[in-house]
């Protein structure tokens, strides 16, 4: 199993200057302690993301780094010009030394989508337009391209990616229609949400992918060449009474902010959720699995899979957010989450 972080940046209630300090020193401390892979979430107007332009923070992440992978998880594509996205990627892979990993999908947040003039209900098709032409603009010097929203003709690709033929590409999602479609395409993968939701999305996305006969891009570090995961939220603390006394603030903060644009928009119960079961409260979670607080000593337990077949040489498909222990509400580390990824079913 891979452990790899997934970080909202959330609003800190400090200079963002301070913020964005703190987060690089972390990211340095994570490659320290072994981390896969850096995920960093894109979302517009709201205080659960301070990062809305993921790639300018990820150009900090991949200098201040020298190993450990990273990428935007995701880019919401229906908000890019294709072009230069292209472009975008190309740097970006070139300035972490071919250590880049592009998620993509096309927005959960129907009002963020308004802001940018975005019709919810098209942003399925636009996605699906903008992600085959970014693909063919990756694997080529000179991009034509004819879609319903986007068209290119001779228009050259100076920045080609250090990785070829260009950085895996990874999909999130809690639906099970962009599942089985991440696995058509045979992408990486990564869901949410309490287990039983999460493990019908990884289904769906597995059967999917084993009609196709496998991932487009392997990778050698996960059995079958496919990392699937889950994000789990996880606050660690040497009793746990101490994990739930500073993890129950961080995670209704979070909670909080998943649910600011909707307030903001008087969108309330159930609906205001979308398509995601999620708890109101840090109880909620740690009772349909989407937060683990607790001892250390009792982590493993919470990231194993009963059954798994360890000949085959799987992994746990699970994934969570640190907390440290002596981390004030309002730490550095609130919103930061882990995605573990394996290759085992739940």
């Amino acid at each position: 199993m891979k452990i790899g972080l997934f970080d909202h940046v959330e609003h800190g209630k400090r200079p963002l200057a301070t913020l964005f300090d703190e987060r690089l020193a972390f990211a340095k401390a994570a490659e320290e302690a072994g981390i896969y892979c850096l995920h960093v979430a894109e979302h517009h107007a709201t205080p659960l993301n301070m990062v809305p332009v993921p790639g300018v923070y990820l150009a900090a992440v991949a200098r201040a780094t020298k190993r450990m992978r990273l990428g935007p998880l995701v880019y919401l594509l229906p908000l890019y010009s294709p072009l230069r996205l292209i472009e975008e990627i190309g740097i970006l892979d070139h300035l972490s030394h071919g250590r880049m990993e592009v998620g993509v999908g096309r927005g959960v947040s129907p009002f963020e989508l308004k802001y940018h003039k975005i019709d919810h209900d098209e942003s399925r098709a636009i996605f699906i337009d903008a992600f085959d032409c970014i693909s063919a603009g990756l694997t080529t010097d000179s991009l034509n391209y004819s879609g319903k929203y986007y068209q290119y003709e001779n228009v050259p690709i100076a920045v080609r990616p250090l990785q070829q033929p260009h950085p895996a590409f990874w999909y999130g999602s809690s639906n099970t229609t962009g599942a089985t479609w991440a696995g058509e395409h045979g992408m990486h993968f990564v869901s949410l949400g309490p287990t039983p939701f999460a493990k019908t999305n990884i289904d769906a996305f597995k059967q999917a992918l084993a009609k196709r006969g496998g991932p487009a891009q392997p990778k050698a570090e996960f059995p079958g060449g496919t990392a699937i995961g889950v994000l789990r939220h996880i606050f660690v603390a040497d009793t746990d009474a101490e994990a739930k006394r500073f993890g129950k603030p961080a995670m209704e903060l979070h909670l909080a902010h998943l649910n600011w644009l909707r307030d903001k928009h008087g969108v309330t119960g159930p609906a205001s959720r979308l398509n995601v079961p999620r708890g109101a409260t840090f109880e909620d979670c740690v009772a349909d699995g989407s937060v683990i607080a607790g001892t250390r000593s009792e982590l493993p337990a919470h990231l194993s899979v009963p059954g798994r077949d360890d000949a085959r040489g799987g992994a746990p498909v699970t994934g969570a957010v640190l907390e440290r222990s002596d981390a004030p509400p309002r730490a550095a580390l609130i919103g930061v989450s882990f995605n573990a990824v394996g290759t085992a079913p739940l």
